[in-house]
């Protein structure tokens, strides 16, 4: 295994929380699953803020930003059955991360967290 790329970032919460009175916000950086699951959270701000952070920690790992015809929109951030944050492998970042480093296998690792005004995300990118 070897590390590919990491990828950290963090947001102002205040900075979500006023974008997310915008209807264009959420419908254009976030897939449909996380849309529907951020129903079942009461703190949307912070909810959408760990996972917009998580998309540009994902971005920088690759060490392109958002390059090749990735969106903030093609990074999906889901919950595994315990709440653990992952990224979702769609066909579009296989291939992405395939034309960047040439492999087939690889691993996304995926930390998250909050407190009140600041959220953060760190992101490792390794193959397998």
């Amino acid at each position: 295994m070897k590390i590919l790329g990491i990828g950290v970032d963090v947001i102002q919460n205040k900075r979500v929380k006023n974008l997310l009175n915008k209807k264009f916000f959420i419908k254009r950086n976030f897939g449909k699953n996380e849309v529907k699951f951020s129903k079942k959270i009461s703190n949307k701000t912070n909810y959408f803020a760990k996972r917009f952070a998580a998309k540009e920690a994902f971005a920088k790992s690759l060490g392109t930003g958002f390059r090749n015809n990735l969106s903030l929109k093609d990074i999906e951030i889901l919950n595994d059955k315990i709440g653990k944050p992952y990224y979702f492998k769609s066909k579009k970042i296989d291939k992405i991360i395939h034309d960047i480093f040439k492999i087939k296998k690889y691993d996304l690792f995926l930390s998250i967290s909050d407190e009140k005004d600041y959220s953060v995300a760190f992101t490792i990118l390794q193959t397998k």
